[in-house]
Formats: C-alpha cells, structure tokens, sequence
C-alpha cells in the first residue's frame, strides 16, 4: 500500500459509512497512489485536453478543461505533470492558478472510455502548469459515453456570457446532456481526492488535501433542470470511494463543467449542492442519491474549445444470439454473432465490449460493458453474465434475452490486455473476474508457451465454479500453463486436489509462492477489495507497481 493511512478524509469515511461499504476503507489504499504508475504517466502524455478543478479567489470551486497538441501533458517522474497550456483570460480559474494552487486533475480518453485521476498542487504556472502530484489512481470505464476528437483551426472565441442564473438556451443544453465533469473540494484544510485521517497523519498534514476532479456520465436527460433552476444529478453506483460526495459532506462548494461537444463550448457552473440519501421522487430509478445544485454563477463560453467530438448515436453493431449457455448458478454466457453474417470485428484477449439494451419500462437504451470471455480466434463473441439480483440489464439478459434477439453494440474495446512484453505471465481473477482471463488464457495457449504462464482463479465452490471444463481442456492443449484453482466454501461433493487446489482466499502470499518471480506480469480481475489487498501484498514483496495491472468489476445494479 504506497500510503500508511486510510486515503479516505473524514466526509468520504462519513459518505462509505452511509452508504454501507465503509470496509472499503480498510483495504482500498492501494489503488490511491502517492505517485503515477507508468501506464498513468505514458496515459496522460497521449491525451489531448485534461480536466482541472479547483478554486477561484474567493474559494469557489470551478471545472475547465486545457487541451493543447499531442505532448503537451508530459510527466517527466511519477511525482510530475508538466501542462504546456494556459487558461484563457474569461476562464474563471485564470487568475487563480499559481505556485501552490491545490488542483484536482481528471484525465480521460472519450474514444475508448479509459480515464485516470490524479491531484495535486501547482508548484510553477509560467507558461503552464507543473504539478506535484499526491495521489493517482485509475476509474473503470462505466458510464463514459464514448465519442472520437478532431480539432478545427483556433479562431478567436466570443465574449463570456456571465450570470447568477440558467437562462433557457443554458437549461435546455444540461437537459440535453449526457455527459459533465464535476470538481469539489475542501480548501486549506486537508481534504479532497482522499485525505488521510488518524492519529498518525492530521487532515491538514495530508498529502492528498484538495481538489477533486470526477466525470459523470448517462442517457441524454439524466441531469433534471427544475423549474427554479436547480439541477439534480442522480448518483449511480460506482468505486465506493464516494470522493465527490464525501467532499460535499465537508464543503457544499461544487462546479460543474458541461462540454458542447459538437461547437466547443463550455458552460462553467458553481453552486452549492445538497445530498439526498434516499430521494422519494428520484427521476431516474437507477440512482442510488441525488446531488441537488443550486446555481450561483454560470460562466457561458461559446466555441471556448478547438476540439470538438462526434458521436454515433446508434451503436453500430448489430448483432444476433446464437447461443445462449448456463455457465453456473450464476453465471450465464451469450455468443453472438454478426446479424448480417460477417465477420466481426477483432480484439485483444481482455477488452470488453459495450451493449446498448433496449428495456421495456426503461427511459432511453440501457448501456453496459461486459469482458469478451471467449476466443480472440473464435468466429463468435462470448459474453459470460453474471446475474445481478437488482441489476437492470443483468436481469433482462438472463431473463428475457433468447437465441435469436437482437443485441447492439460498440467495437470491442479497452487496455486491459496482456502485455506485449515477454516476460512471466500470472492470471488471477476472483468469480466473475475470470471472464477476461478465458480470453487471455485462449490467447496464451496458442502462442505455444512463448512465455511461462500460470492461471489462478478463486470462487466459492464446485457449483459456482464456471467454465472448469474449459480451462481444463485448455490447460490440457498447453505446453506448460500452471493453474491454481482456490475454493473458499467446498461442499462436501467438492474434492481437494480434484476439484481445487487450495481452500481459502487467493493472498499475495499464494501468488508470490508460485515461483514467478519479481519480472513477472500480474494481471488480476475482481472486487474491489480483492484487487486493493492483493496488488498491496505484491509491492509489499517487491513486485513493481507497473508490472501490476488490474481491472475491477463495474458498479454493483449491472
């Protein structure tokens, strides 16, 4: 774990307790960095805009959005972002960026819905911004919408239309949205992204004090527009961090950042926000709160932006059920294929793909992502499912999907995939979790054993022990793969040495033990705690943090 303390301040610790997972608190650290992992850094570095929040001179925070050619985020150390960018004069941070501003950064590739978050503090803002960072960590890729970047040759901006208010044009681009960026914080007090609180590390000692930058995403008309202005944000399932709520429990201060995606425009919104815990007249069932914003100042920048993105509204996949095949008692698989009869489009072993659903009773398509979990090879797509008691598209999919329907969906996508390096291959996943290490482990297979693989996989028992014949058969074709399969509750018909190796949670210990050795690839897929306890026991017996690559299951209501 990079940090001795819980990373979480006192309002996040408040935001988890209320919600119920305040155990995340005691085994999530590792993936709050104190630094930026390599993949961050070479992220970061590719990326043509970056979202920043922060506070302007009165304290108020405020969510704008630098871009600049390919290059100019560059992090020349795990604890540097350089920014070759400088606010426009009508941003309303313009003034306020200099040797000591505490920043919350967001960086995020819309095309293939990857993103990671960092804070810090400017330590220069000559001729852009470079940055301190504290702390560092990766989101999953749930509720981006995905959209393709151009830019357009800059051209002088409009004037800024400031107000105190949403006039109608304003209200009906936010009613029209499916996508802002939201920035909060707790300024001069030893808050933000996540701030250590105990006896050995004051919030005001923390080096994760500051600002949060956050993105929120969902079908057009998720942000309701009332009718005195205030706007209601529904707050979905996520990583159980609750940094922007647990922000908002300290300091009600929020910004809001909507992109006109399609003119390059921004609107830049502070407010102040209320927390219902449990909205009675919710507009969208899938929230588990609502944040309530009460507009205080609207900054209006038409054409602010030389970038501007395009999205296909319809997904451009259509694709048919061929099969549709229980994998255990709670997990089930569909195999798709092309509805016209071509060929799919391929992927890597470890991306996912992206379906839109059509739900009775439900506003607007459904999106989720699911891992392709069968044959890179294959002339198919597989989609193993697990059955969500209270997830919408879960449950439609097991229940009312049959061979023979129709699915939409995007190009298979994402960067969780096997390294292109050569070097010692280790597969951990945890129930559902092993759905893109099949991909992974039919891709291993057939490269012959170019490299030592081994393939470890944990769940309850024999009877929620999917695809057991597949990796069997697999394992059988190898040339040497190790598999390690650990059951934490075998029933008395599961037998030791048979049916498992091991009784008992997967430990780092258990992964060290395999002889892999430090040079080795770790790629583990499971829940939260699960990836947070084992990817800290691995630097802890001196595994590197870049050779250490995870991939969390999606909120909880899939």
């Amino acid at each position: 774990m990079s940090i001795e303390t819980t990373p979480f301040h006192a309002g996040e610790l408040e935001a988890q307790r209320r919600a119920g997972v305040e155990s995340i608190a005691s085994s999530a650290g590792s993936f709050i960095r104190d630094a930026m992992p390599e993949q961050h850094r070479d992220f970061f570095a590719m990326l043509p805009f970056v979202v920043i929040a922060a506070g302007d001179e009165r304290g108020c925070p405020w969510v704008t959005l630098l871009e600049g050619d390919e290059g100019f985020i560059a992090a020349p150390d795990p604890r540097t972002l350089r920014v070759a960018a400088t606010l426009a004069a009508q941003d309303p941070l313009a003034s306020a960026f200099g040797s000591g501003t505490e920043v919350g950064l967001l960086g995020i590739e819309l095309a293939t819905r990857r993103r990671n978050r960092a804070n810090g503090v400017i330590r220069s803002a000559d001729d852009g911004l470079v940055i301190d960072v504290r702390q560092s960590f990766g989101n999953c890729p749930q509720y981006i919408r995905e959209r393709q970047w151009r830019r357009v040759e800059p051209s002088p901006a409009p004037g800024a239309i400031v107000s105190e208010r949403l006039d109608a044009r304003q209200r009906a681009r936010i009613a029209a949205a499916d996508t802002f960026f939201i920035g909060t914080g707790f300024i001069g007090t030893g808050f933000g992204l996540g701030s250590g609180t105990d006896s050995a590390r004051s919030e005001e000692e923390s080096p994760s004090q500051g600002f949060d930058a956050s993105h929120r995403g969902g079908e057009p008309g998720f942000v309701c527009v009332a009718e005195d202005g205030t706007l209601q944000i529904p707050d979905y399932a996520g990583n159980n961090f609750f940094n922007t709520i647990g922000n908002l429990i300290r300091d009600p201060r929020v910004g809001l950042l909507f992109v006109d995606f399609e003119t390059g425009g921004m609107l830049q919104i502070t407010g102040r926000a209320r927390i219902d815990w449990a909205p009675t007249e919710r507009h969208d069932p899938n929230a588990k709160r609502t944040i309530e914003v009460t507009v205080e100042r609207v900054v209006d920048r038409p054409a602010a932006l030389a970038l501007r993105w395009q999205r296909e509204d319809d997904a451009p996949l259509r694709l048919e059920v061929v099969d549709k095949v229980i994998e255990s008692d709670w997990i089930t698989s569909f195999h798709l294929a092309d509805a016209a009869g071509d060929a799919l489009l391929p992927f890597e072993a470890g991306q996912h793909l992206a379906v839109e659903l059509e739900i009775p009773n439900r506003h607007g398509r459904v999106g989720r992502s699911y891992s392709l979990s069968g044959s890179p090879f294959a002339a198919t797509y597989r989609l193993s499912i697990k059955r969500e008691e209270k997830g919408v598209a879960s449950r439609f999919l097991h229940d009312r999907v049959a061979i023979g329907d129709r699915i939409e969906a995007r190009p298979p996508s994402g960067d969780f995939v096997m390294p292109l390096q050569r070097g010692p291959l280790v597969l951990v996943s945890a129930g559902v979790g092993i759905t893109p290490m099949l991909a992974m482990l039919h891709a291993a297979v057939a490269e012959s054993a170019s490299r030592p693989v081994w393939f470890v996989h944990g769940t309850r028992s024999g009877e929620a022990h999917a695809f057991k014949a597949e990796v069997d058969e697999l394992i059988a074709q190898s040339h040497g793969v190790v598999r390690r399969t650990f059951y934490s509750a075998p029933q008395a018909n599961d037998t030791a040495g048979v049916d498992y190796d091991a009784k008992g949670w997967i430990t780092a210990g258990d992964l060290l033990a395999l002889g892999a050795g430090l040079e080795a690839y770790y790629l583990l897929c499971g829940p939260t705690r699960f990836l947070a306890e084992l990817s800290a026991g691995l630097e802890a017996g001196g595994v590197s943090p870049d050779r250490i690559v995870f991939e969390t299951f999606g909120p909880t209501g899939r």
